[in-house]
């Protein structure tokens, strides 16, 4: 069989991967792909991106089914297109991706459904948003209502960075139209964990937990990047937090969607925030909702899925995720993010990788922002790989994963050393 997987980041590497330890796949093509992409077994660039012609080159090479990696052409109805064409994919149609799409829309959902989340209000008005934070004070949350790439959310620690955000997004034009509206939001305390599921519309079946390191720097310091690392599973997320999460978020979300008339179809992921309050119960409200697999929690979670993926697929396609379930290597797998010199403010583009790690049972690299020039292979984005360790504990896949990134070299590499130390606490 063969497969089509949309997407050239460390997500899309991960997911194809995935897909082609199959025996009955032939090829998975990644449309456009990625330098590590072209040098993986069965897997083949597609250079192209316009779902037009995404669309007629599945139905040419007999494509079995599609899966969407990243938000944009989701946001842009790829899901839609193909499948008024009769063609297998999955992922949310335009109009629930803007669980994604639009951070308005999905607090309005929210509020509508009783999904817990933090209090907001939206504005257009630059002055309207200032009056907004001078009464609520910091630290405050600042977003871009639309898609930017990961980069749309400003956490506030005090009033003049509130301030300075607002006027980059209403009137600096910092993220384009993404920008043009903003959401300010209550900030939430306590550890952060990514929930990530299946949808078919109806039935939902969860992934294993994950948790991310957004911020650039050791010690959760420096600026908010896209994330620098990664692992699964999360000990913060116990079987009775994960009970929690499917009662109060998921369930309720998938429902509501479905009521309002656009059932979800596709990854829904939820970012929580997991805190105790004054009794010692858990408080667990949804920071965002992403329509997708996230990037880099899918690397060490593809790096754990024995289960047939292309079977969870196909289940979830027709509707019958109920049938299914997902097995999971009991080891944990961590990655660590190495990035360009620059990121996350201006990634600095053509450096030669030189040097990289041989996969193996417990270490494989998944490429991001890499492309061929020449047969070099070269830096082509912020975040270029994500080398995942696998090991019985998490301090151990650390070892395992740090051992890798010695052994990857290109000029002006960036990468966090503390990965995974909240879960090693």
């Amino acid at each position: 069989m063969k497969i089509l997987v949309v997407g050239s980041g460390g997500r899309e590497h991960a997911i194809a991967w995935r897909l082609a330890q199959d025996d009955r796949v032939e090829t998975v093509y990644v449309a456009p792909g990625n330098a590590g992409t072209a040098l993986t077994k069965k897997l083949i660039n597609v250079p192209e991106s316009d779902i037009a012609r995404l669309a007629e080159f599945v139905k040419t090479n007999d494509v079995r089914f599609t899966v969407v990696g990243p938000e944009a052409p989701l946001a842009a109805g790829i899901v839609d297109y193909f499948r008024a064409n009769g063609l297998k994919i999955f992922g949310p149609t335009k109009a629930a991706a803007q669980l994604e799409s639009s951070k308005d829309f999905a607090k309005a959902f929210m509020k509508r459904h009783g999904v817990p989340t933090a209090d907001y209000e939206t504005f257009t008005d630059a002055d309207a948003a200032h009056a907004y934070v001078e009464k609520k004070g910091a630290p405050i949350v600042i977003k871009a209502d639309g898609l930017a790439a990961g980069k749309g959310v400003i956490v506030a620690m005090d009033l003049a960075q509130a301030h300075e955000a607002i006027d980059s997004m209403l009137e600096g034009n910092a993220f384009g139209a993404a920008g043009a509206r903003v959401v300010i939001e209550d900030f939430l305390k306590g550890e952060e964990a990514s929930f990530i599921v299946m949808v078919d519309g109806q039935h939902i079946l969860p992934m294993a937990s994950s948790q991310d390191h957004k911020r650039l720097l050791d010690h959760d310091m420096g600026p908010n990047t896209g994330g620098m690392g990664a692992y699964s599973p999360a000990p913060i997320v116990t079987p009775q937090i994960h009970e929690q999460v499917m009662r109060e978020i998921i369930r309720p979300t998938v429902d509501g969607m479905a009521a309002d008339g656009i059932p979800f179809t596709g990854f829904l992921y939820a970012g929580l925030m997991i805190d105790r309050d004054s009794e010692g119960n858990s408080v667990v409200k949804t920071l965002e909702f992403n329509c997708r697999m996230g990037d880099p929690e899918t690397q060490p979670i593809m790096s754990r899925l024995t289960s047939s993926f292309v079977d969870l697929i196909e289940a979830a396609i027709d509707g019958r995720l109920d049938t299914v379930e997902a097995q999971w290597d009991n080891r944990v797998a961590l990655g660590v993010v190495c990035a360009a010199k620059g990121y996350p403010e201006k990634p600095e583009k053509g450096a030669q990788i030189t040097m990289l790690p041989a996969d193996g049972d417990s270490l494989h690299v998944f490429h991001a922002g890499t492309k061929k020039q020449e047969g070099l292979t070269v830096v082509s984005g912020g975040r270029v790989l994500c080398v995942v360790g696998l090991g019985l504990t998490v301090k151990e896949a650390a070892r395992v994963a740090y051992d890798g990134v010695k052994k990857v070299h290109f000029d002006g590499m960036q990468y966090r050393s503390d990965i995974g130390y909240r879960a090693m606490k």
